[in-house]
């Protein structure tokens, strides 16, 4: 077999889940809206840890450097992945703000099928790039934040990265489902 044989490994279904996250994430979303059940209460919980994940992301994105350089500084400094923990606060926001058990679910499914792989494979190839991955993978955890910051250094929040990684999607798009549960919660009476 070449190396471009497709085989059904990891990491065959890192390469797929890779590419069918966004895809699958708006049918999710499809499914989400048809489920959802959003209460006052369960919205207004919501609304807070959409805006904690939408806020992380955002920060991350203004110090990552895209495979040119170890990013190791800013909310690098406490968690090896805060774009896949901003990511993780947002899905539990929405199954929150659903109020709906079976939202929960899929959303924890996806994360362990899709994200889970994706994050090793990002993993294997940092190792790969950057030698100095080894020291950070050992002083920082790959999800979970530490409490304080290591020696990683800090940078400046830069708003020309989190232009030229679009993050300001991330937040049209929690607004927008956000809205779309509000439009649910008061027009679309489910008897």
């Amino acid at each position: 077999m070449t190396e471009r044989t497709y085989t059904w490994t990891w990491g065959g279904w890192r390469w797929i889940a890779r590419r069918v996250r966004v895809p699958l994430s708006f049918l999710i979303a499809v499914l989400f809206l048809w489920l959802a059940r959003p209460t006052v209460l369960s919205l207004a919980i919501g609304s807070v840890l959409t805006t904690a994940g939408v806020a992380l992301r955002a920060l991350a994105s203004g110090h990552v450097r895209k495979d040119r350089v170890l990013t190791t500084n800013g909310p690098y400094a406490y968690t090896r992945n805060p774009l896949y923990l901003g990511s993780i606060l947002i899905a539990a926001a929405f199954a929150i703000a659903g109020w709906n058990p079976i939202v929960g679910v899929v959303m924890v499914l996806l994360f362990v099928v899709i994200y889970l792989p994706i994050i090793r494979g990002e993993e294997e190839f940092l190792t790969a790039n950057f030698p100095e991955y080894a020291g950070y993978k050992q002083r920082v955890p790959r999800l979970f934040p530490r409490l304080r910051a290591g020696a990683e250094g800090h940078s400046a929040f830069s708003m020309e990265l989190y232009r030229r990684h679009r993050e300001y999607n991330a937040a049209l798009g929690t607004l927008a489902m956000l809205l779309l549960l509000i439009f649910k919660m008061l027009f679309w009476k489910v008897r």
